[in-house]
Formats: structure tokens, sequence, C-alpha cells
């Protein structure tokens, strides 16, 4: 739930932390802070509660530093204090860390840096990071051309777990270092100045070319450029890619918040859909070829015997109901695996599986470790046949996402765009709906290859569909006094069961999440 930004530039850079730090509110935080350098020294403030308290904190101050981190804390390690806010800092106030995730083997770490007489401020996981990092900087442990870089990158590879981290150091002001594992960090390139945070909608406003940094991946950013380098400190050549997201878009646009706004969204997310997956010429009278254009290749439906599907939280529900619809209307056996379980659990291999990754961001850390687990089972099962039916086994991997840029986009060669737009809230809304949308289309797309339904049945589904994004305005329209009055007389109730059976079956454990995400009240 925490969030980082970063900036490096020719504009004075408190401002602009905090205003992407605001874009990242969206989240849940107990706590914020940010860090800059200049003039030879760290200048840290960090405040309990809102972003509002931090602001406050920093009204009249005179801070033109052109470099700085900022971060937005869900209290995991140590309670939601200021003195367990981010930014980090080593014991003499030179360098200063943000981090997201978990550091596993923290507390290892945290007790050899004592032995070395280091003395810790905070309970975080963070704190060891800048201890480590200020240990080989003053140990002169390093000897390349960015010794911070390279105190990044040994530091880097000795934690365990799932992290993205931002430094900045008073002794190299003209460079901010990011390192990501497990857990999103994305680059945004500007004229003279650069940009870094854990997710886009903090940086759009200000540049609309983004590169996002890959699980075991560094960058140096100065105000000349940025530079990509693996952990073991080898230079690598990426390139960033332009986004269409427009600033307008990660505003609530007279919405009260962000989760409203996207609810509204929903009927001009699935015209979308629509629009991108179906034959708007296809019909009774012309039902020659597939009436869906995913664009896919014949390769992942050949002789296709089966389907499984990972999955997380919203994405695990909305795969359900795609679980449904592929064995009903294409026939076609799948089973839905929660992503965390699988990769500790992992179900048999079997011969002519396509295996789907479903995640709204293309960045659930566990959904890419089970995917990446599953490509490399079926290689080396499919290495280990001499007889000429290794091909049954070879990874057929498709991924459905709502960035086909993102880290999914990468692992695997085939995705369907949900084509959402951008999503702020907390709670899935319009990329729930999307995902819907995708699995109807790919249900129909193998049904019609598998010839499962007749022409007239097709041709009455999607009728139906057509009429869904109608339905949702109609349906916002007339309800909503009638869902704000409900909501009052229910407002002092403690708990809820959601019943649902059939394809409603997922659609209550939907709603029974949604209530629990945004309100904490027990819901089953």
């Amino acid at each position: 739930m925490c969030g980082i930004v970063g900036y490096i530039g020719m504009r004075a850079a408190s401002e602009i932390l905090l205003d992407g730090l605001e874009k990242l509110e969206y989240r849940g935080y107990d706590s914020a802070g940010i860090a800059t350098v200049g003039e030879g020294e760290v200048h840290c403030v960090r405040s309990k509660g809102k972003l509002h308290n931090l602001r406050r904190k920093l009204d009249g101050a005179d801070n033109p530093d052109r470099i700085g981190i900022g971060h937005t804390r869900w209290a995991t390690h140590g309670k939601p204090e200021e003195h367990n806010a981010h930014p980090h800092m080593d014991g003499v106030g030179r360098v200063a860390v943000v981090q997201n995730g978990i550091i596993e083997n923290y507390r290892e770490l945290r007790s050899e840096l004592k032995e070395k007489g280091y003395e810790f401020r905070s309970q975080t996981d963070t704190e060891v990071i800048p201890h480590l990092l200020a240990h080989v900087l003053s140990h002169g442990e390093t000897d390349s051309f960015s010794p911070l870089l390279d105190a990044v990158g040994q530091v880097v590879n000795r934690l365990e777990g799932a992290f993205a981290i931002a430094v900045i150091c008073a002794d190299y002001p003209d460079e901010l270092i990011v390192a990501r594992q497990q857990a999103p960090l994305a680059i945004g390139f500007g004229q003279g100045e650069f940009f870094c945070a854990s997710d886009t909608p903090a940086i759009v406003p200000y540049t609309n070319a983004v590169l996002h940094l890959d699980n075991g991946e560094m960058a140096r950013l100065t105000p000349l450029g940025a530079e990509v380098y693996n952990f073991a400190g080898e230079r690598i050549n990426k390139y960033p890619h332009i986004i269409d997201w427009s600033p307008i878009q990660v505003e609530k646009q007279g919405f009260r918040h962000f989760m409203l706004k996207e609810i509204y969204e929903q009927p001009g997310v699935v015209r979308t859909c629509l629009a991108n997956y179906l034959d708007s010429e296809w019909n009774l009278d012309r039902s020659e070829g597939s009436p869906i254009k995913l664009d896919l290749p014949p390769t992942l439906y050949e002789n296709l015997d089966r389907i499984q599907i990972l999955a997380c939280g919203t994405s695990w529900h909305a795969s359900l109901v795609g679980k449904y619809l592929l064995e009903q209307l294409a026939e076609i056996p799948t089973m839905v695996q929660y992503a965390s379980e699988f990769r500790y659990s992992p179900s048999p291999i079997t011969a002519h599986t396509l295996t789907i990754g479903v995640t709204q961001s293309g960045e659930t850390a566990d959904t890419l470790a089970a995917l990446a687990m599953e490509q490399q089972r079926r290689f080396a099962k499919s290495n280990t046949i001499e007889d000429g039916g290794a091909d049954r086994f070879e990874p057929r991997l498709l991924g459905i996402t709502n960035r086909p840029e993102s880290s999914l986009g990468q692992l695997v060669a085939h995705i369907i765009d949900t084509h959402a737009g951008v999503e702020i809230g907390v709670a899935a809304t319009k990329t729930f709906v999307a995902q819907l949308m995708a699995f109807y289309a790919l249900a129909l797309e193998i049904a019609y290859r598998r010839q499962t339904l007749s022409a007239a049945r097709m041709a009455e589904i999607l009728e139906g569909l057509r009429q869904i994004p109608m339905q949702i305005e109609q349906v916002l329209a007339s309800q909503e006094a009638s869902i704000e009055e409900l909501a009052h007389e229910f407002s002092e109730t403690t708990d809820f069961i959601f019943l649902g059976r059939g394809i409603n079956y997922p659609i209550a454990m939907e709603g029974a999440l949604k209530l629990k995400e945004i309100s904490y009240i027990h819901a089953e």
C-alpha cells in the first residue's frame, strides 16, 4: 500500500514530491515524509497521519533543493509513528532511503549492524538499508565511477524479499539511485529532469515517457540522463515508452473520490472492450469467421485440453467467472489457482494446457512468480521427453491485464488488454468488469474454434453483451439515491453475508471483498 516518488532536475523538488504523493493517496497510508539534498546536507521532514500534516510542517520553509525522495507508508514493521515513517537515514544523516515491500532478512542484518556499532531509531525493516549503505560508503568498499550506485548494488544483493527502493546521499547531490525486486517502480523522462514512482499516476502530470524497471534492475538518475543496470552492475540498454494517459485522467473530475469516478466510468470501459474484442459486422446473415478479434495465434488453441488460471484478489474472482464461461460456453475443463498458493503447491503438469495469468496492474508479484515458475516447470518437463512428444508440455502462456507494458507483458508473449484506462481507486471497479469482458471474449473465441455454440446462440450472447453499457448506465442513474439510503440504513451493521450461485458465486465473493476493503466491516 506504500507509495514512492523521486525527483532530480532543475526545479525545486519538495512540491513535486508532495504532488506525486497526493496522486498516490488512494493506496492508503498512515504516515508520510520527504528528504531532499542541498548545500551538502540531507533535509528530511516526516509526519504521522495524512499528507496535510506533512504540508503543515513544510509551510513557509524555503527549500530550493533540486533532488529528493518522498514516501507514504502503511505500517507493517513498527507502529504508525513519526519515527517509523520514511525516509529513513543512516546514523550521521548523510544517506536517506524510501522503500516499498518487505525485507525478509532484516533481523539478521539488523543484528549484524548493531554488532558493528550502528544504532537504530525505528522498528522498521527499511532502516537496515541506509546503515548498510553508509557502511559500504564509509569503508571505501567501492571504486566505481559512481560509488553510490556501486554501494546500492552491493546492498541490494544482500537483501531478501520483495522491495523497491530510492536512495539519495548528501555526498552525491547529483545522483538518485533506484532499485526494484518484486515491487513496482517506474522512471519518468523529462527535459533535463527525471522522476521515479511506485505507480505511474504520480508522474503523469510531468511526463508521458515512462520506463518500468524489471526485477533485479537498478537505475542511476542524474540531471544528464538515466542509466539502467542489473544487480551485478552491468549496464542494460532499455528505452522508455510513451503512455497515452493525460493528466486529467488522474484527477477526480468533480467526483468525491476516485472509486466513485471509476464506478461511473464502467459503461465507457465496457464499450471500449466490446469495440476492441467484437467484430461489429458479424451477424447471423454474415457468420463466416470468428465474431471475436483477439488477434491471438492459433497455436494457443490447437489441441487444447485444459486451461489453468493464476490470479490473486479481485482478479481471482474475475477468473472464477472466467472458469464458468470457459466451461459452460467453450466446454473446456478450467482450473483457477490462487497464485500465492500455487507457488508452494503447484498442480501436476498436464499436456496441452493453456496457462492464463490475470493481474490488473501486470505487477502482482505472486502472479508473476507463479507464471515464471510454471514456465520453467514446463520447459523442464518438455526437455526430459525424448520420444517426440515434448511439444505436449511446452508452455502456452497468456496474460490478461490493464497494463500491456508491465512486467506481465515482458514475461508472456501474448496479452489480452482490458482497455480500462487509469485505475486509481483502491478497490478495483472498472478493471474487474473489464476482466469479465476479456473472459467473455476468450470463451467465445474458443467456443467458436471448438464449435460448441450454434451461430444463433453466439449471436444471442453477443447481443446481450452489447446491451451491458446501457444497462449499467440505467442502474447508476436510477439507483444512486436508494444505494445511499441503504448505506445509511446499514451504517451500524457489523457483519454481512453475500450469497450467490453459479456465475454469481464469485460475484458475491467480490462484493464481500469490496465491503471489507473500503469499510473494514466483516463480510463473507
